[in-house]
């Protein structure tokens, strides 16, 4: 169970150059400009492109058809493009299987065979047992776009209902399958959201809103998420609504139950960093929620529960969590006691296997396991191959035990765990073509700009010199309470193959050392964040891995907004940079979708005059230079069903680039169909954004493929 924290790439190279590839001149396509300005406490604002917002126009839509020509026109012409999509294919094409997950006898697990666009679910009696197909997500859509989201077996076993989402939209559809027959019954919810399906009896809670605005579905400010309870075989509309709160329209609700049945939690979100915690006990007849945790700056998450006892995990009083527990007569945050107390390293998960506790803790970035007794006592160390990630699966009551672990050279390997005995077998192991044993992970750290030392990971190839002239491509986030560690990542493998160094920043903002360090990179202390990823170039310059002209940055989301602001605040550092599915407006994110949920990590530009100048100080759209100061090669990417980050954040960020005089290398945006932020993409989209992704930035930094 995952700690809640509220919110979801040298020898025998072929480098033919050192420097930016050669560029011809490109005919953007001309973004007319409209006369509109915002004022912010007296300030008056601009924004020419405000009609680019308004994403379903035929207007809109006859932008994005000539950015798309023009960028595939530029990318088709790079000479290896296609030699690094079929490089890409060829590593991605391995069968990759979950570790299993023991539901009432049975094992659950997913499997694709190599190149299927979504993986497959499938049960098996025994281990040894032929697999059975449960759900095949590949045939609820021709093109793969229809991807399963999440699943949830009933208590007793009889069902089992699972989420879709389709062409990439956090937009989820709930069904449900008779486990016994198969059968896929007429139960349909629609409009659910930031939800999974919480059983109780023959039915289960979820999180849903109103049906929204035909033709806004993407793009309005998503408002009044309930909770509510739906009956196996009954109708959408007859469904009993459990919860909700008119008082904040603009806050997340979701339900949780004990495995038992016997309690329900309820989480409020979306205002501080954590969040509200409430709690009823179902086995009383009109019983009433009960607020047992009211601080919304800190998170607070159901674990597990043993009759009346019952556990959680919470960083309130310990910014690093802490296990602890309390009864149910007496569920308020005042009577939870320690079982395990704050460590000096970050608690990131904890599960209960058999009668004891597997919590797993993040040292440097990295993880680290221990078994505990269910009173707190420390039991042994889990020993893992080497620096990575790992997680478990394993239940209360049940000894068999799973762990899946990975590194940024070593592919997701499945060990069956013996608790007891602390020992661990290969169960499965991934068969990925290429040699892990000819590349090198270094964990680096350095000062940043005020001093605070930050972690970094650098992957290269053996035989590498530190001769300043290899080419580095550096990746970060820097934000939310999410922490980078070391996973197996396919895209970026051809990068590293053909001579270049792969670089993953810790970067505060992040939740790699804690809710300080998180803090440490929001609101007004943004910067940091941005200090932090500029000085790891810094670094690896002055230790002469590399030099100015030789290094591409990429992050995706917040870090597509970190991408955006490093290049405008330090241009001549990079020569490539890609910002996908970037927050680029930091004046106006607050009022797309969910967008109103990130103030607390932004803080926005109506809470105050000072807020609205430091937003605006670092915001990417705003912060363009015009005066002819080269900017490195730029691609921008978005989606068309990203209604996480909706596409006008990159839309008016593409426009004012384009228009505006920061030399000739390219600035590009690429405009996905019938995809969203990036989760459930299908594996035929995801080879064509990573061999666009890395062609560009390869391309530009003037390496060529063996």
């Amino acid at each position: 169970m995952k700690i809640r924290k509220i919110v979801t790439i040298m020898a025998g190279t072929s480098l033919l150059v050192t420097g930016c590839a050669q560029q011809e001149k490109i005919h953007y396509p001309q973004a007319k400009t409209d006369n509109v300005t915002d004022v912010y406490f007296g300030t008056e604002v601009a924004d020419p492109y405000r009609w680019l917002e308004n994403d379903t126009t035929a207007e809109v839509a006859a932008w994005v058809k000539a950015e798309n020509e023009i960028t595939q026109n530029y990318l088709s012409k790079i000479p290896f493009r296609n030699q690094l999509k079929q490089r890409l294919t060829d590593l991605v094409n391995y069968e990759k299987i979950s570790a299993p997950v023991k539901r009432h006898g049975k094992y659950y697990f997913s499997k694709n065979d190599g190149l299927q666009n979504q993986s497959v679910l499938y049960v098996k009696e025994t281990l040894d047992a032929e697999p059975t197909v449960v759900l095949d997500p590949n045939k609820l859509s021709e093109d793969g776009t229809v991807a399963l989201n999440g699943t949830s077996i009933s208590n007793d076993g009889k069902y089992m209902a699972y989420m879709i989402s389709r062409s990439g939209s956090d937009w989820v559809e709930i069904f449900v399958i008779n486990l016994g027959t198969m059968e896929t019954l007429k139960d349909h919810i629609q409009w659910a959201k930031f939800t999974g399906a919480e059983w109780r009896g023959d039915g289960f809670y979820y999180s849903a809103y109103d049906a929204p605005e035909e033709g806004k579905e993407y793009s309005n400010v998503n408002e009044y998420h309930k909770i509510y309870y739906h009956k196996i075989g009954t109708e959408q509309k007859d469904d009993i609504l459990v919860y909700e709160n008119k008082q904040y329209p603009k806050r997340f609700y979701s339900a949780e139950t004990s495995d038992d049945e016997n309690f329900l939690f309820v989480y409020e979100s979306g205002a501080g960093n954590g969040n509200r915690l409430f709690f009823k006990d179902l086995r009383k007849p009109n019983a009433s929620f009960i607020e047992i945790a009211s601080n919304d700056a800190y998170a607070y998450g159901f674990l597990e529960s043993f009759g009346d006892e019952l556990y959680f995990s919470t960083n309130d009083g310990a910014p690093k969590y802490r296990v602890m527990k309390t009864t149910a007569d007496k569920p308020q945050f005042a009577n939870w006691t320690d079982v395990i107390p704050e460590s000096e390293n970050v608690l990131e998960g904890v599960r209960f296997i058999d009668d004891k506790m597997v919590l797993t803790y993040l040292k440097d970035a990295a993880d680290h396991a221990y078994v505990y007794t269910r009173d707190g006592q420390l039991v042994h160390e889990v020993k893992l191959p080497t620096l990575g990630t790992v997680g478990f699966t394993g239940q209360k009551g049940e000894k068999e035990a799973f762990y899946t672990f990975t590194s940024f050279t070593y592919p997701p390997t499945i060990y069956k765990y013996d608790i007891d005995n602390n020992t661990s077998e290969k169960y499965l192991e991934p068969s990925v073509k290429f040699n892990p044993d000819e590349f090198v992970t270094e964990q680096l750290f350095f000062n940043s700009k005020d001093g605070t030392r930050i972690p970094m990971f650098i992957v290269y190839k053996k035989g590498m010199e530190k001769n300043g002239q290899n080419l580095v491509q550096i990746y970060g986030y820097g934000g939310f309470n999410i922490s980078l560690t070391p996973t197996f990542g396919i895209s970026r493998i051809p990068f590293i193959e053909n001579g270049g160094i792969f670089a993953m920043v810790n970067l505060r903002g992040g939740g790699e050392y804690g809710e300080e360090w998180h803090i440490a990179g929001t609101k007004m202390q943004k910067q940091n964040v941005f200090d932090d990823f500029i000085g790891a170039a810094e670094y690896l310059i002055s230790e002469n891995y590399t030099s100015k002209g030789h290094i591409g940055i990429m992050g995706g989301s917040n870090g597509g907004l970190l991408v955006g602001a490093v290049v405008n605040q330090r241009p001549d550092l990079y020569t490539v940079a890609v910002p996908a599915v970037g927050v680029m407006d930091m004046l106006r994110y607050h009022k797309f979708t969910i967008g109103w949920n990130w103030a607390s990590d932004y803080g926005t530009s109506e809470d105050s005059k000072e807020m609205f100048e430091y937003l605006k100080a670092y915001s990417p759209l705003h912060n363009i230079k015009n005066d002819g100061t080269p900017y490195p090669a730029i691609l921008i990417t978005t989606a068309d069903h990203d209604d996480r980050v909706v596409p006008a954040h990159s839309f008016k960020y593409a426009a004012t680039l384009q228009a505006s005089n920061t030399g000739d290398a390219p600035k590009l945006i690429r405009i996905d169909s019938k995809a969203g932020h990036g989760a459930g993409k299908p594996i035929s989209k995801q080879i064509d954004e990573w061999t666009d992704y890395y062609a560009f930035t390869m391309y530009n930094l003037g390496m060529s493929m063996k």
